[in-house]
């Protein structure tokens, strides 16, 4: 089985550093651009471990962050086109680093953003981070997929927290 019939497929740049122009600012607008917090985080605990969904019982503000990160860790490790770039190492040696790295970006980006959070521009952030981190492009509308998926778990962990909240 290809990579391209999935619709995943490596992309070649002449020389490391080129072509980043767009994808930083986009990057750089979005506030993935920020120092990278370091974690001892790993994607393969949550699916070792035996965690196949993101509690819906929360006591408490702490535990409902770690769920979100969690479940972002979970729904990346199981989406195909990411984990083929990994596995390959599309993105070099610490590709599965890149991987971790996303989550805390996708996570920053939730807890971060000050002002109304688009599906759109999730997407793009996980177009252009597959795209500098992986040379990837995935063109069989799974980013769409993640994106949206993404988007209604952050918007169940801002419910679950808002009633946490009011009703202590």
């Amino acid at each position: 089985m290809d990579a391209s019939e999935f619709g995943v497929r490596k992309v070649m740049r002449g020389s490391r550093g080129h072509g980043l122009g767009e994808g930083k600012d986009l990057l750089r607008r979005l506030g993935a651009d920020q120092p990278k917090a370091k974690s001892g985080y790993k994607m393969e605990s949550i699916v070792q471990n035996g965690h196949n969904k993101v509690s819906t019982t929360l006591k408490k503000p702490e535990v409902a962050v770690s769920h979100l990160r969690e479940g972002i860790a979970l729904l990346l490790s199981r989406w195909n086109g990411l984990q083929m770039a990994v596995q390959n190492e599309w993105g070099g040696h610490d590709s599965l680093q890149k991987s971790h790295q996303l989550v805390l970006d996708i996570f920053s980006w939730f807890s971060q953003s000050k002002g109304p959070l688009y599906t759109e521009d999730l997407e793009n952030l996980l177009h252009e981070s597959l795209l500098l981190s992986f040379n990837t492009e995935i063109e069989d509308g799974s980013i769409e997929e993640v994106a949206e998926q993404l988007m209604i778990m952050h918007e169940e962990y801002l419910n679950r927290n808002h009633y946490t909240k009011s009703s202590a």
